[in-house]
């Protein structure tokens, strides 16, 4: 007879019927997960779910291939071409971001990647961005996690989850707390008070079912509108406390058909996540938060016969928060004539996805560049400073 499943914490927030609680959560969004700690400044890491083309959200207009490649997706003709840099432009879905462009307060990495290469696997992708090695073989937990257990003062509250699915880059020994849009604990007084008279030797599960109380409880989740805006709010709120690092997915990156509508409609939930993190952690919190948005990987430079764009390589990272040291465009850009391009087919990778968080976990967090190329990021070389915050 097969032993019965350990009865993690986790386990205890996630399944929908122990002792009369339902905890019921959005499938529109993958887990959000949060962490806090004694420093004073927040990290906020975005996984973009579907593989974001780089090159539409910062887009190379003076290359003087690009116009042949995207057939003018630079918005020259439109009139609407939103002007970064003399270079690049950023696509007019963003719009709403060009104010913190202009106080440098948003900025870009561009053609940089995971070290995945030439498979095109969302999976794969997506579990080595988020391990942080440089390959899957014994990965076992994610870097946002092993980051934590590398601080002091870390508690079981440094860290929340949102969703039914799992963040793999906060999977690890350091204790996680879980929260879902929409969560819906449903529990009689009865079993309550037997839930806790069961529970009261045990501090771990104790602790626990006062979690879910909490979240069941909590605002984020009565009101229906935009998930992407409620997790924003929720990790808003738990920023403005004691929470310092905050994670969570946006899908809808996958664009292989009709690229021009599907990225737009992905690129405005971006938007108002990122603004609605701003309003909702308010100016002094702000001035110390960094956020980062990362994907699996790039798409290819040419459009294909349907409008989009199939899975590629090298690919763009979206920087924003009062920390950062914005308005400009990071990266060694590699150039877009054919012989310039990963297999004649995709953007050059020329930097590490994984340096960029480093540097910033190192400036935010106080880390040495030791442990992060060893532990956090193993095989990693940082390279130089690139002065991503202030």
């Amino acid at each position: 007879m097969s032993p019965e499943p350990k009865l993690t914490r986790r386990r205890f927030l996630g399944q929908s019927a122990v002792i009369g609680c339902s905890l019921a959560a959005s499938p529109l969004l993958t887990p959000v997960s949060f962490a806090a700690a004694p420093w004073d400044t927040r990290l906020v890491v975005i996984v973009l779910r579907g593989g974001m083309d780089g090159l539409d959200v910062v887009r190379p207009y003076g290359a003087p291939e690009f116009a042949a490649l995207r057939g003018g997706q630079d918005g020259a003709d439109e009139g609407e071409r939103l002007d970064l840099d003399g270079f690049f432009a950023l696509n007019p879905a963003l719009a709403p971001l060009m104010p913190l462009w202009q106080r440098e307060e948003l900025g870009f990495v561009h053609a940089v990647s995971t070290p995945y290469r030439d498979k095109r696997s969302h999976f794969d992708g997506q579990d080595l961005l988020e391990a942080g090695t440089s390959s899957l073989a014994g990965a076992r937990d994610g870097w946002l996690n092993r980051m934590l257990g590398q601080l002091p003062g870390v508690e079981p509250r440094t860290a929340f989850a949102i969703g039914y699915g799992e963040m793999k880059l906060l999977d690890g020994p350091v204790a996680v707390a879980d929260w879902a849009p929409d969560a819906d604990l449903v529990i009689s007084p009865q079993a309550m008070q037997l839930a806790e008279l069961v529970m009261q030797q045990d501090p771990a599960f104790h602790a626990a079912l006062g979690e879910a109380m909490m979240l069941s409880g909590s605002g984020a989740g009565g009101e229906r509108g935009k998930p992407h805006v409620k997790v924003a709010e929720f990790a808003a709120e738990q920023l403005r406390g004691e929470t310092r690092v905050a994670s969570f997915s946006i899908n809808g990156w996958d664009t292989h058909r009709q690229q021009s509508r599907n990225i737009r409609r992905a690129l405005e939930r971006l938007s108002e996540t990122i603004l609605t993190l701003q309003s909702g952690v308010g100016p002094g919190i702000w001035s110390k938060t960094a956020i980062v948005a990362m994907t699996e990987f790039g798409r290819t430079v040419r459009l294909n016969g349907t409008g989009g764009t199939d899975h590629g390589t090298g690919g763009a990272m979206l920087l924003a928060g009062g920390a950062i040291r914005g308005g400009r465009v990071f990266g060694d850009w590699p150039g877009l004539d054919e012989a310039d391009l990963y297999d004649r087919r995709d953007l050059m990778p020329t930097g590490d996805v994984r340096a960029p968080a480093a540097w910033l976990m190192r400036g935010l967090a106080g880390l040495d560049r030791g442990t992060l190329e060893r532990i956090v990021f193993p095989g990693l070389d940082m390279a130089g400073d690139p002065g991503l915050l202030r």
